[in-house]
């Protein structure tokens, strides 16, 4: 009779299935508010520098051995001073996506910033990005540039949130205004792609030179390295490519203007 019993637990345990945590959990544990806690960083790090060098690199998905790749190849420029991910970190969105994500970027020996890309929003990917990185609107000054980093993907929301956020953006033209004369804007989905609600596209470009000294801008999403003068009024966008093609930017700013280089990987 105890060795019925026994192989009947036996049996009950080996039947008895094993829970993961959902796909789309959005409990996390490990680093959080990521965003907030480099910006104060870059801030501390940048504020005497007479020239800056940034990193940029996007559209992460998948690829994780060619994003460690890299990261592995921005760690041994030491004038990097910080890297923007310019979105997607993940490609569908999950909870384990995000952290393989963070663990990687997590091994970068500079700080940095993630922006949302429209994949990051897919299932709960939204509040697990608001989770780890934190708001999907946000600026920091370095060295009296202000980085403006806008969530614009709008086909996300079905159009029905204000995306890109132009309450934000007029907010942020003029807070802190003593502490920054140049400005440089950050989105995922360009003015005229498929994630941009192209109904604002021209409010947009309005909006865009109401910053001081409004450099460039920086975008991502199309998988593919572009320099264009995107509305012919002289601003130039540059747009990341993915990891999967093994490469990122850098920019080179200094008091009498900007440079930019591709490094492949």
């Amino acid at each position: 009779m105890y060795k019925l019993l026994i192989i009947f637990i036996l049996l009950l345990t080996a039947c008895t299935p094993s829970f993961d945590t959902h796909p789309y959990d959005v409990d996390y544990k490990g680093e959080k508010d990521i965003n907030a806690h480099h910006i104060a960083e870059i801030e501390r790090l940048c504020a005497q520098k007479d020239t800056l060098r940034i990193a940029v690199m996007s559209d992460t998905h998948g690829w994780y051995s060619d994003t460690r790749d890299i990261i592995n190849d921005i760690n041994h420029q030491p004038a990097i001073d910080f890297v923007i991910h310019g979105g997607d970190l993940t490609d569908t969105g999950t909870h384990k996506e995000f952290e393989w994500v963070r663990d990687l970027l997590g091994k970068l020996n500079k700080p940095y910033v993630a922006i949302i890309g429209n994949h990051d929003f897919l299932g709960t990917g939204d509040q697990s990005y608001t989770t780890i990185f934190g708001r999907t609107d946000f600026c920091f000054i370095a060295n009296r540039i202000k980085f403006v980093c806008l969530n614009t993907n709008a086909t996300e929301y079905d159009y029905l949130a204000a995306v890109p956020n132009f309450d934000f953006m007029e907010t942020a033209v003029t807070a802190d205004s003593a502490s920054f004369d140049r400005t440089i804007v950050v989105m995922h989905a360009r003015p005229y792609s498929d994630q941009f609600n192209n109904n604002v596209a021209k409010a947009f470009q309005r909006y865009l030179h109401l910053f001081p000294g409004i450099m460039f801008c920086i975008s991502a999403h199309d998988h593919s390295i572009q320099a264009d003068n995107l509305y012919g009024d002289g601003l130039m966008f540059y747009g990341i490519d993915c990891a999967e093609h093994r490469n990122y930017h850098i920019f080179t700013i200094t008091k009498e203007g900007y440079s930019y280089e591709v490094v492949h990987v």
